[in-house]
């Protein structure tokens, strides 16, 4: 699935996020108050139409004989080179006096890059294919717990140990998904029994995605804090090119029909392509909005700009594709975005008390 820069560039921006604790004071607050304004419009209309795009592609039909495109790895590749060549426009025009125009500094951060791009190339894959056996708005939730996967890891493997809020958050978002789940309406021509089978497997799939997600991640905040000539502009660039050199050889190869399929697809049903560029256009803008918003306003008002624009997501899925929800399934919506909101907000108030216990001493 798309690529997402929120949780990615916090602790390498915190510098520039002390700019939004004068936001009040400044003497620009006006022009302050645009920029604001522009960053959310941008998110909100980049996202809000990359979600719509994105659900039309890859669950409705197109034409009379009602097909079905199948080929995220075709989608992936488009997406990707789009979101390399925006990031390195983008990389241009952010240049100053602690970064240059140059993606590839050197070879350790090429290897990385190469990780990332193989890890988020392989994500896609089990997302798109998830929907298969579950409904866009399942896939939409579980995409809005990206720290679940990254807690597992961490907790499992490293032994590392959590505040009691972000467990709390985690048993939210669990129980919320797992509601959202078992309250879904049974399709007229399945039984419970293999609906409920057909959606296990598709949580599963989500899950393989999610770590994937989690491991990508992870290596993207090691370059941060590892190679201190790389920002989030070079980084967009750089991962999408490789992963766009990664996945255009394996449509190439025997592997796979996803390239002839798509091709005759096309030919079919034309407007299926125009639909995949806009919807790649749209993440790669998003993304520069992201990073803007985070180096200009700091973290906690990215990260309400983004709870609630995933909200808006739902609702517009919900209106524009005529998704039925149960109570049951808004009750695990409510805990779903309010475990993930209250977290940020919690996160936000234990780091400005730590920030003003460091001045003190």
């Amino acid at each position: 699935m798309a690529r997402t820069a929120t949780e990615i560039q916090v602790k390498q921006e915190q510098k520039k996020i002390e700019r939004s604790n004068n936001f009040g004071s400044s003497p620009n607050k006006s022009n302050s108050i645009l920029a604001l304004i522009t960053c959310i419009a941008g998110i909100y209309l980049s996202f809000l139409t990359w979600a719509v795009l994105q659900e039309r592609i890859s669950t409705t039909s197109y034409g009379p004989d009602n097909l079905i495109f199948r080929n995220p790895l075709v989608i992936n590749t488009v997406q990707s080179l789009c979101a390399s060549i925006v990031g390195y426009l983008y990389t241009i025009y952010s240049q100053d006096g602690n970064h240059d125009g140059l993606v590839f500094s050197n070879k350790v951060v090429i290897s990385q890059y190469f990780l990332i791009a193989l890890t988020s190339s392989l994500a896609s894959p089990f997302g798109y294919a998830s929907l298969k056996h579950i409904d866009y708005l399942t896939l939409l939730l579980g995409k809005s717990c990206k720290l679940l996967p990254v807690m597992i890891l961490h907790v499992t493997i490293f032994r590392k140990k959590y505040p009691v809020y972000k467990y709390m958050m985690v048993f939210a978002v669990t129980l919320g998904v797992s509601l959202f789940t078992l309250y879904h309406p049974v399709s007229a021509h399945k039984t419970s029994s293999s609906q409920q089978s057909s959606s296990l497997y598709g949580l599963f799939l989500l899950v393989i995605n999610l770590l994937f997600d989690g491991l990508t991640n992870a290596t993207q905040d090691h370059i941060f804090h590892t190679q201190p000539s790389v920002n989030g502009p070079k980084m967009m660039c750089g991962i999408n090119l490789i992963s766009t050199i990664l996945t255009s050889l394996f449509l190439l190869t025997p592997f796979t029909n996803q390239l002839f399929d798509s091709i005759e697809f096309f030919k079919l049903h034309p407007n299926v392509l125009t639909d995949i560029i806009l919807f790649s256009l749209c993440g790669a803008i998003g993304q520069v909005f992201i990073f803007y918003t985070l180096s200009r306003f700091g973290s906690l008002a990215l990260v309400t700009i983004t709870v609630t624009r995933k909200m808006m997501s739902m609702l517009l899925s919900v209106v524009w594709f005529h998704h039925r929800l149960s109570p049951g399934q808004w009750l695990g919506v409510f805990l779903v975005f309010g475990g993930v909101g209250a977290e940020a907000m919690l996160k936000y108030v234990e780091k400005k008390r730590t920030t003003s216990q460091n001045k003190l001493e």
